[in-house]
């Protein structure tokens, strides 16, 4: 890493430096990552107002809320990543019993110390966070039942004129009853992260979304085939294209504004520029797991893809280029839960955004 050019790294409105520390060990010597706040954020010298520090009698405090399954990145190996956070900040960090939801609360006699291991805290969260298996993801249904008739349509007549072709089978295609478009993924680790989702979505419907939709379903038109990696003869995953039937943009404008909400709240990680609204009808994952759901952004999870067997996608592209799925009314946005069915088939609910 250059030195001169440290890694920056963004949580919360605040800007952080990636500095490489050198430490002599006994046998050799190992690297290890530490942080510092930088710019206007800079907490390490002054007081902050990016979160809350108490003066108590003993000297200051500050809380933590962090769902339970992250405590152990706090605690690190036989307690060695809080030992160190303790003596290098001069605190005291009080975790909640293994699967007791509850808040870290971090103390000490200097304000500084305080708030050095607050910072610590947050930068270790976000990158172990980054790295936990999405959870939920916000979808459109596309389940309806006259979709769902004409997808079994589009599978039966691939599998008569396409079973030739390499890796072309019938368990690449999507379960009819979870079709859907993904807006994006979230990682909600405990009851009160789905709850906070569950309300911004709310907010987002007050804001923008009753305006643009107009308090009325969106008529929308599935046709076509399209897919996503260079090589036609090699693909992994196939999609089916959507458009507003009145040839507007609110459907796009709705889920990017989403996107853009839940990014800024932290809820969501950005995959992509603009959301990419697609539905997939057939994916190598399914090979093997029929349930599987990936990120918008397929190339998450590099360790799966080796083990994929790519099909041969050029007659599909070719017969079925525009293909008509039929046309929907999407009426609300919901909060799905990953691995999960409801009665319908569809994926479970945890919240969801009405238009009407």
């Amino acid at each position: 890493m250059d030195v001169l050019r440290p890694t920056l790294i963004r949580i919360g409105g605040r800007v952080y430096r990636k500095n490489l520390i050198q430490e002599q060990a006994y046998q050799h010597e190992e690297e290890e990552d530490d942080f510092s706040a930088v710019g206007p954020g800079d907490c390490t010298d002054e007081p902050c107002d990016a979160f809350v520090v108490e003066e108590t009698e003993k000297g200051f405090q500050c809380r933590v809320e962090v769902p339970s399954p992250l405590y152990k990145y706090i605690i690190g190996k036989k307690g060695e990543t809080k030992k160190k956070l303790e003596t290098e900040t001069r605190t005291s960090i009080s975790i909640p019993k293994p699967g007791v939801e509850g808040e870290i609360v971090i103390t000490g006699q200097h304000r500084s110390g305080v708030i050095s291991a607050r910072t610590r805290i947050d930068v270790l969260l976000d990158s172990f966070r980054k790295k936990q298996p999405f959870t939920h993801f916000l979808s459109f249904a596309l389940n309806q039942p006259t979709i769902q008739e004409k997808f079994l349509q589009f599978k039966e007549e691939v599998l008569e004129k396409c079973s030739k072709d390499h890796g072309v089978n019938s368990s690449l295609f999507q379960n009819p009853a979870k079709l859907h478009l993904t807006l994006g993924t979230l990682v909600l680790l405990n009851e009160q992260e789905i709850q906070k989702a569950c309300d911004l979505l709310q907010r987002c419907k007050e804001d923008f979304v009753n305006q643009i939709a107009g308090g009325k379903p969106l008529t929308v038109v599935v046709a076509g085939v399209e897919y996503m990696n260079d090589d036609p003869a090699m693909m992994d995953v196939l999609y089916a294209k959507v458009h507003m039937k009145d040839g507007s943009d609110r459907l796009q404008v709705i889920a990017d504004q989403l996107v853009e909400r839940f990014v800024a709240s932290g809820l969501m990680l950005r995959e992509w520029d603009r959301v990419k609204l697609h539905a997939t009808v057939m994916n190598t994952v399914f090979r093997k797991d029929p349930s599987a759901e990936e990120r918008n952004n397929t190339m998450t999870g590099k360790s799966s893809f080796k083990e994929r067997e790519s099909f041969n996608g050029r007659n599909i592209l070719k017969l079925f280029e525009n293909f008509y799925f039929g046309e929907v009314q999407l009426d609300s946005v919901h909060l799905s839960q990953r691995f999960s069915s409801d009665a319908s088939g569809y994926y479970a609910t945890s919240g969801q955004l009405t238009f009407s």
